[in-house]
């Protein structure tokens, strides 16, 4: 969200960032989803998230069905945070993905930890 919204505080510091990263990046519907709905004042926002899905910049690396089970463990392990469905299925995914990174500036990640 900070990359595309030019107003975030963290835009800059992201733009700098989205410069030194390897091309794709992967992420879920559920990510993709928050992403949409926190964008949907952001004049383009949304049409700029789809528009990096449609070039294949980020791309869904994510079955749900598949990891169901041990995202509703997360959920559960983490349910004093609250952890939120969304998270879960990063954290999830970084456990699926070797050698993967979750880039975000979300403050829970802190707290959470794969494997």
């Amino acid at each position: 969200m900070a990359l595309i919204d030019k107003s975030d505080r963290f835009h800059h510091w992201t733009t700098e960032i989205w410069k030194t990263i390897a091309i794709p990046l992967f992420t879920c519907e559920a990510v993709i989803s928050e992403t949409c709905f926190l964008l949907r004042r952001t004049y383009g926002g949304q049409d700029a998230v789809i528009n990096l899905l449609k070039a294949g910049v980020i791309q869904i690396s994510f079955s749900l069905s598949e990891d169901l089970e041990a995202v509703g463990n997360l959920m559960e392990k983490y349910k004093s945070v609250p952890m939120s469905f969304a998270d879960a299925c990063l954290v999830r995914m970084s456990e699926s993905i070797a050698g993967s990174t979750v880039l975000t500036l979300d403050r829970d990640f802190r707290i959470y930890r794969k494997n």
